[in-house]
């Protein structure tokens, strides 16, 4: 009886650590809904934007390691040049994804990212030899038929298609950064790397920083409140929260959760920006996310975190 009580409660333990890795999961997608919406928000040009965010989240994160006492890590050699990509790669994706956002709305630049699972699917094969599972090929075409239908008019003097363009390169460099990130992470907690990568960004970024004036009103109350959202809430927190699900839970239930990113952003995008996305990005939304879902739930995760 002894042996099957104790059974039972380690059965509810269990389940009481999936609901809790579930709610840390959609906690952690309904934060990174809000970037978009902040980045819009506030004054300062995409460059200046993502110089911000690594910098607060790069102090957040370094803060968030020490409490909780990670050990300091053995860098080799031969994973030195793949780090300092990950520094390009991140830089890249948010300059390009505040670009998109501010260029065309919140609904585009979250839905020509969230892209970035379909660009992995095939980029995966090639760098880090997985299987190549044909039944992406479909699914590449129904991203690009729902990219298709939300482009009114393939013209560069449109903002939306300026923006989608953006976007997708945002989600291509996301894709990139994210393979090269299941090979650091067998040797580094996501947490280390994510300080890496912010501190390499906010470096990479400072000969770009001045390039443009900075507004009058940078740093009024309300623009500091928006850039602690942005820079500690958004991205350190949510980050560190993420990561927390993805032990308690299915890394694919988490990944599953994630793709509900764009559906928050833009929500948060009609409720704060009164954004409200027209037919043609609805239906072409729908159609990459329905791309996004399926291959979410069919990738299985080749490489597993050792440390978090």
């Amino acid at each position: 009886m002894l042996k099957i009580f104790l059974v039972q409660i380690k059965i509810s333990n269990k389940m009481n650590q999936g609901k809790k890795g579930l709610f840390f999961a959609h906690l952690a997608v309904l934060l990174f809904g809000f970037p978009g919406v902040i980045g819009k928000a506030l004054p300062f040009s995409p460059t200046q934007l993502t110089w911000l965010r690594v910098m607060l989240a790069s102090l957040a994160l370094l803060v968030i390691i020490r409490i909780t006492g990670q050990a300091r890590p053995v860098f080799r050699s031969s994973e030195i040049m793949l780090l300092i990509s990950t520094g390009f790669l991140l830089s890249f994706h948010w300059t390009a994804f505040f670009l998109s956002v501010k260029k065309a709305t919140v609904a585009v630049g979250l839905l020509a990212y969230s892209t970035f699972p379909v660009f992995t699917a095939f980029l995966e094969p090639l760098f880090i030899k997985t299987r190549f599972k044909a039944n992406y090929v479909w699914l590449a075409w129904l991203t690009v038929i729902g990219i298709f239908l939300m482009v009114p008019e393939f013209k560069i003097t449109n903002n939306v298609f300026v923006g989608l363009l953006w976007g997708i390169f945002s989600g291509l460099s996301f894709s990139l950064l994210s393979i090269i990130n299941k090979k650091l992470s067998i040797n580094y907690s996501s947490s280390l790397l994510a300080l890496i990568q912010d501190g390499l960004a906010a470096f990479l970024l400072l000969p770009f920083l001045f390039s443009q004036p900075w507004p009058s009103n940078s740093f009024s109350l309300k623009n500091l409140v928006l850039l602690f959202m942005l820079g500690v809430v958004c991205t350190a927190g949510a980050h560190t929260l993420f990561i927390k699900a993805i032990s308690l839970t299915e890394a694919r239930i988490s990944s599953l959760i994630s793709a509900l990113e764009p559906v928050y952003g833009i929500i948060f995008g009609y409720l704060f920006l009164h954004e409200k996305p027209d037919l043609r990005t609805l239906a072409g939304g729908s159609l990459i996310l329905l791309a996004v879902l399926v291959v979410s739930a069919r990738s299985q995760p080749e490489f597993r975190e050792k440390k978090s």
